[in-house]
């Protein structure tokens, strides 16, 4: 096994439950902008309809089509939108106040606490993400994860999104690491596996959802078994 020393996380549905916080925080928005007495019939049927917005743009952001400030509200316009509702100021108040409120949420993954802990003793750890600067540090802040990470790179810091093979380069010399030390740990397999493969970095695919057969260095179902990858000794 190669001498990593130095562990890049992905942070939204690695270690922050991303689909939980999201949830929860889109519940309680539906509820404090009245969105069924707007025709909306409930909040589930309005987070199925979000998500599939949400999924669509962000993909056209991490391609350099939209920017930060039109993919925040549009998401939320297009939602509305498709039950009827186009009210611009509601749309841009609704995406204001989701990026207020979800950063502030904190559930995690289960076992990523006790795993960081554990690995902080022998590794550097580090956060590479896709997440807008001044909400990724709120997460972290408010789930007493930010101790645990060197530095955090973003993808409006770096100035391009994973996979892109800059921002793999990037965190390497702002970290002061070497490629052959670096191991990425993330869920999306484009964003973070085949952009870490691209780097000539190894890779652990944290796979929650059905079995699928990939090229990733290492698989995992949950954090915990990071540490047997890395011969972790635990009590």
């Amino acid at each position: 096994m190669p001498a990593y020393r130095h562990l890049f996380f992905d942070l939204d549905r690695t270690l922050w439950d991303m689909d939980r916080n999201a949830r929860e925080t889109l519940q309680e928005l539906f509820d404090h902008h009245q969105l069924q007495a707007r025709g909306i019939a409930s909040a589930e049927e309005f987070i199925t309809h979000y998500i599939r917005y949400n999924d669509v743009l962000w993909d056209r952001y991490r391609r350099g089509l939209i920017d930060k400030a039109s993919l925040r509200v549009l998401r939320f316009r297009q939602s509305l939108a498709h039950f009827g509702v186009k009210d611009e100021q509601l749309a841009e108040a609704f995406g204001e106040d989701y990026v207020k409120e979800a950063p502030r949420k904190t559930h995690l993954l289960p076992g990523a606490l006790e795993t960081l802990q554990n690995l902080e003793k022998k590794f550097t750890l580090h956060i590479i993400t896709n997440g807008f600067e001044e909400v990724q540090h709120v997460k972290l802040k408010n789930c007493a994860l930010a101790n645990f990470f060197s530095s955090v790179i973003t993808s409006e810091k770096a100035g391009c999104t994973k996979p892109d093979l800059r921002i793999f380069r990037y965190a390497l010399k702002s970290c002061g690491a070497q490629k052959q030390e670096a191991l990425m740990i993330g869920d999306d397999l484009e964003a973070d596996i085949k952009g870490a493969q691209q780097a000539g970095w190894d890779q652990v695919w944290l796979n929650t959802g059905p079995e699928k057969k990939t090229k990733a260095t290492y698989t995992i179902r949950e954090l915990r078994q990071l540490e047997k990858i890395l011969g972790e000794k635990t009590a």
